[in-house]
């Protein structure tokens, strides 16, 4: 399966970008076999409508489940559309949330838990 976490960096140790639409990039990994591939999120800078953006990212490449920090409606609304499960409340390392994911710690969230445009602040 694959799925995707937000991150500050480009590898494993990073910490997890509390961000979806304006992390700095997105670790995809693929859980049966633990290879992962570190993808910049060049929109993370844009003035609006990164979140479905980044939605946009994530269903081409074809990721089945997202970990970030917090999830906006629009972000949100775009990945659902697609068939994309949501993880919220995330954080450490990336590693460490690939852990917690692979042993069940995480559970999907049913609507956002951000308000919209709420990534602006940091």
């Amino acid at each position: 399966m694959k799925i995707a976490i937000t991150s500050s960096g480009s590898d494993l140790k990073s910490e997890v970008d509390p961000r979806f639409g304006r992390c700095a990039y997105f670790i995809l990994v693929e859980t049966d076999t633990d290879e992962f591939e570190a993808v910049e999120n060049t929109g993370a800078q844009g003035m609006g409508g990164v979140g479905i953006q980044s939605g946009q990212i994530m269903a081409d490449r074809e990721v089945k489940t997202v970990l970030t920090g917090s999830c906006g409606p629009n972000a949100f609304q775009t990945l659902q559309a697609a068939g994309i499960k949501v993880i919220t409340g995330v954080s450490g390392t990336v590693q460490e949330a690939i852990d917690k994911f692979k042993s069940g710690d995480y559970k999907t969230i049913s609507q956002a838990d951000a308000s919209a445009h709420s990534g602006m602040k940091k």
